[in-house]
């Protein structure tokens, strides 16, 4: 009779910590839903008194002060080269107006002396025959990598993009 209830009794006390484990669960998500009821009432009562709004329109105006300040930094900027540039001599302002261009225009031909130079090495160097579809693929994608496209489609980008963007 002894063994038959120290059995049990141990059989029982074995799921002890799951009961236990399951009380505490339950304890702990009925304490998190008090603390959400009390965070929504909090936040309920904040909105009802106007501080939602009020952070809204102070997110707004912050917005509005960093736009117009960097309007007025662009404008100080572009008025400070026209000051520069009406004293300057002429081929000075013919030479500032063709920088950019003229970088886009080096570095877009050597992109292609470079693709066109790689082209003639892999088909005519190393013999169109001994190169198979694969290889010739894999090339390819060496040749006309995501890296170049991406330079190139930034270069392009910049200069088609800006004339959107100076007509806005």
């Amino acid at each position: 009779m002894l063994s038959l209830i120290s059995s049990v009794f141990g059989f029982l006390a074995s799921g002890l910590p799951k009961a236990l484990e399951f009380f505490q669960d339950r304890a702990d998500k009925a304490h998190e839903l008090n603390l959400a009821k009390m965070q929504t009432e909090r936040e309920l009562a904040l909105m009802a008194q106007g501080y939602a709004a009020q952070a809204k329109i102070e997110e707004i105006r912050t917005e509005q002060v960093a736009l117009e300040t960097d309007a007025q930094r662009q404008g100080a900027a572009l008025d400070h080269d026209k000051a520069i540039m009406a004293r300057a001599d002429k081929w000075v302002v013919n030479l500032n107006g063709i920088v950019r261009p003229a970088v886009t225009f080096i570095f877009v031909m050597e992109l292609v002396l470079i693709n066109l130079g790689l082209c003639y090495f892999l088909l005519f160097k190393q013999g169109l025959g001994t190169l198979t579809v694969d290889e010739f693929i894999a090339a390819a994608d060496i040749i006309f990598s995501a890296d170049e496209m991406a330079l190139l489609s930034g270069i392009i980008s910049f200069w088609f993009g800006s004339r959107q963007w100076s007509k806005k």
